[in-house]
């Protein structure tokens, strides 16, 4: 920075520049290029000491770097000076271009503001262009390319102190600085551009591997679950179509992973549970049905589902939990056909029977129509209505009305004549003698007898018929789609069944079985026609010879 001859500037000198700037710009770190910028100022433009000032995410400026005086740098490196005392630097002294120098005639000013600072006080200057020590120099640097060619964002401030030839720059000195601030500008910028990117990657990568993890983790999750997993389509034409189970689901029901991938659930859930899944929410939604194992058997399982993304925007899938509940459903089984069937003989007991025979009635008369509702609500006191004992309720009689409509009406044949009508028979059938086998034999014996007679009254009705157990030794039988002449018949033929001999306790014992022939209609409840039932019973029971009431 020879100032006397400028125009005449040694070449070895411009070597030494364009050597300092092609180290900014391939330093490894910020660090490295921060420092290189430092070193550069002091060994390619021939000032003493070099500072750079580095912008905080803050707005504060920190002492980044430091060259030219070790014990300089040990007093001030790393302390920070705010950013309204820069600005304060920045807009006072002589604009130099981009530079900002600031003589010490009014420097004096900062020395007490918070700006790290070397300076020391000095003579005089003997001659115009002397440098004195309280002298200021500033290079500004800002990120290239501001609107309209201005400065953009100003990145930090080197400063620098002390030329070697002890005088201020001339032209070519000044212009050398700014041209080396806005080259060390460009080298902090691409640093930090540099030192983002790979903040980035290692952010990417971390976020990679914890995905990695993370899918490994599920797929450990799902292959070795110990109850049912299953992945399917969601949406689309291929809605429902399974992608991928574990090994539990296969075990569970019997069939390969590669045959799993042809099925959806509703291809393989039983017929009688299709309405239950498809009642099943998509999203969270939970079942309880059988699915089809590979022998046609069917267990019962429960069925939860859930939504998963792919990605952010990409495609949605369903994760379907699956858990073996067999067992428990077999022992539901077992507990709701112990409270509805008989102990003993395994024949629906007094709550079934009264149960199935509600469900059949009505209170409304089949030969209500609309007109007569009205003394419907007067007859029962409200406009409420129970439809078949399971407690529909219904604020007036058109509503019920409307409900009844679609309700096919039981009704009894007319008379005591066979007509040819048909209806709901119910046969009441209390067994003759059979307290005598009980005192003679003991219960042991009796109780042998009841299997047996509920056996064989099992055994002499039809399918989709009902034998029950009423109690003791009564038992009771409902027979759809009988006139009064079929009643007859089946009465006569279980009867003839019952008396056969029965072996009991190595014994051969014999019971007779009396008979009523009650009918069933809407309007009537289920009290009210076992009562009637049980009637007819004992009518027929008192109009029979006492002798042949059992063979004996």
């Amino acid at each position: 920075m020879e100032t006397e001859s400028e125009p005449y500037v040694r070449l070895a000198t411009l070597r030494q520049l364009h050597q300092v700037m092609a180290d900014m710009n391939t330093a490894r770190s910020l660090a490295d290029t921060l420092q290189t910028v430092a070193d550069g100022v002091v060994n390619g433009l021939g000032y003493e000491l070099a500072c750079v000032n580095l912008v905080r995410p803050d707005g504060d400026l920190v002492v980044a770097a430091f060259a030219g005086n070790s014990a300089a740098e040990a007093l001030i490196a790393g302390r920070v000076g705010s950013r309204e005392a820069w600005e304060r630097r920045l807009g006072m002294g002589e604009q130099w271009g981009d530079l900002v120098f600031i003589s010490h005639t009014e420097g004096w000013v900062l020395d007490d503001d918070d700006v790290p600072q070397w300076y020391t006080d000095g003579p005089a200057p003997r001659f115009e262009d002397e440098w004195h020590p309280s002298d200021r120099l500033f290079a500004p640097m800002y990120t290239p390319g501001g609107p309209g060619g201005s400065s953009g964002e100003l990145l930090g401030v080197l400063s620098v102190d002390r030329p070697r030839n002890g005088r201020r720059p001339g032209a070519w000195g000044r212009e050398a600085l700014q041209m080396y601030a806005f080259q060390a500008a460009i080298a902090i910028s691409n640093a930090r551009l540099r030192a983002n990117m790979q903040r980035a990657l290692v952010r990417l990568e971390r976020e990679q591997q914890a995905l990695r993890a993370s899918e490994e983790s599920f797929r450990q999750a799902f292959e070795y679950a110990p109850s049912g997993m299953a992945i399917a389509e969601m949406g689309g034409d291929q809605h429902g179509r399974i992608l991928r189970t574990n090994d539990a689901l296969c075990r569970l029901l019997g069939r390969p992973a590669s045959a799993m991938r042809r099925y959806s659930f509703s291809d393989l859930v039983h017929p009688e549970d299709i309405g239950t899944l498809l009642r099943t929410s998509a999203e969270g939604g939970r079942a309880e049905l059988r699915l089809g194992r590979r022998d046609g058997t069917y267990v019962w399982v429960s069925l939860r589902n859930s939504v998963v993304a792919d990605a952010a925007d990409g495609p949605r899938f369903l994760l379907t939990h699956v858990e073996d509940i067999e067992e428990r459903k077999r022992r539901e089984l077992q507990l709701a056909h112990r409270a509805s069937h008989d102990s003993l003989t395994g024949l629906p007991n007094s709550a079934e029977l009264r149960a199935r025979l509600s469900a059949r009635l009505c209170r409304r008369p089949q030969s209500a129509y609309p007109g007569e509702l009205e003394s419907l609500d007067a007859a029962y006191g409200h406009p409420a209505y129970d439809v078949g004992g399971h407690g529909f309720d219904f604020r007036s009689a058109a509503e019920a009305y409307d409900a009844f409509d679609h309700h096919v009406h039981t009704v009894a044949p007319d008379g005591d004549h066979d007509d040819g009508a048909k209806g709901l028979a119910v046969l009441f059938c209390d067994l003759d003698g059979f307290k005598s086998i009980n005192d003679r034999f003991g219960h042991n014996a009796g109780d042998a007898v009841l299997i047996e007679v509920a056996q064989r009254l099992s055994n002499g009705v039809r399918d989709g018929d009902t034998v029950a157990r009423l109690g003791g030794d009564e038992f009771v039988i409902l027979a759809d789609g009988l006139g009064r002449a079929d009643a007859q018949d089946l009465a006569v033929r279980l009867r003839n069944e019952i008396i056969q001999p029965i072996r009991a306790e190595g014994r051969a014992v014999r019971v007779g079985a009396s008979f009523g022939i009650g009918w069933a209609h809407c309007g009537m409840t289920a009290d009210e026609v076992l009562k009637s039932a049980d009637e007819r019973m004992y009518v027929e029971k008192r109009s029979r010879p006492k002798q042949h009431r059992r063979a004996g």
